[in-house]
């Protein structure tokens, strides 16, 4: 009930502008967000790490206006890398990248993308590490798959994002589900009509199939939930197609429960965590308020709690 209300909030200047300023608001999205700096995402990765976790790195941002902006973007990623590098953390870390973010959105916006991708992939793949390009709407589906199997010419380790609430994206896994490839499979955090998505459960059933299809490939499958039910879907994938623990792995929000992380960790899985950073966070916190209603209940606990 309250999904199509707070996305609609995500994309509202005004809220943005009433939450940013908020004394209330910032303890809340510290949970969620590493913090607005590059110091911030490095010491909350090293933290990590040392629990046992590996880490993806989000510099946020989306829907970039300006080519300027985009090169900036495009900048930080370069800059973390090295960084990454320099503390030894690049064997257990990575980056994920959104489109619009490095500027798919402008005029010419899809070479302005692939060539900023590329750029960033050229710096992971000289430190030793990976990225993987971030799925948005709908909308921008066949484009972002199009700059994936382009980078994935130079760069095979490419990791893309399929989104299970999609309609097409079981015989995307299809395409995908191949040697070498990484891809990571979401339930999905957009707002999308029925003509091209599923709703209620039938995203659940969607992910199971989604799910077989990636563990009975060659592919290296990313699962990215944090419901029991498809982790425990995943965990007999694992047994049905006999893979071994460094042919998969697990992925979490940074925030959200970490508890689980740790024991899917010390089970012997790989477990990796999805860790934003940046002051572009207003955008996403919405959506992971929309996606599950436990994190709205903890967000209104802490407007009410007097510590």
């Amino acid at each position: 009930m309250l999904r199509e209300p707070l996305l609609a909030a995500a994309r509202s200047p005004r809220l943005r502008s009433v939450a940013e300023k908020s004394k209330l608001t910032r303890p809340v999205v510290n949970r969620f967000v590493a913090g607005s700096t590059e110091a911030d995402a490095l010491r909350v990765t090293a933290e990590l790490e040392a629990a046992g976790l590996l880490v993806t790195l989000d510099f946020l941002g989306e829907d970039t206006t300006s080519a300027e902006l985009a090169e900036q973007t495009v900048q930080a990623y370069e800059s973390v890398l090295k960084a990454l590098a320099a503390a030894g953390s690049a064997d257990r870390a990575e980056v994920s990248v959104k489109l619009s973010a490095i500027g798919q959105s402008l005029a010419d916006g899809d070479r302005i993308a692939l060539d900023g991708a590329r750029r960033i992939c050229e710096a992971a793949g000289a430190v030793g590490t990976t990225v993987t390009i971030d799925m948005e709407d709908h909308t921008t589906t066949d484009a972002t798959l199009e700059v994936v199997r382009q980078l994935r010419v130079d760069f095979p380790w490419v990791g893309a994002v399929l989104q299970a609430y999609l309609r097409r994206t079981e015989e995307d896994c299809r395409e995908f589900a191949t040697a070498g490839s990484r891809i990571r499979l979401c339930k999905g955090a957009y707002a999308e009509p029925e003509s091209v998505a599923f709703q209620g459960e039938e995203v659940e059933d969607s992910y199971r199939r989604c799910l077989s299809v990636l563990f009975g490939g060659q592919g290296y499958p990313m699962v990215a939930s944090h419901d029991p039910a498809m982790i425990a879907a995943a965990r007999s994938q694992v047994v049905q197609h006999n893979r071994s623990s460094d042919s998969y792995e697990f992925q979490m929000l940074f925030g959200i429960r970490p508890d689980e992380q740790r024991a899917l960790a010390a089970g012997g899985h790989r477990m990796r965590v999805y860790v934003p950073y940046g002051d572009e966070w207003y955008g996403y916190f919405m959506r992971r308020l929309a996606e599950r209603p436990a994190n709205l209940a903890f967000f209104l606990r802490s407007l009410t709690s007097k510590k």
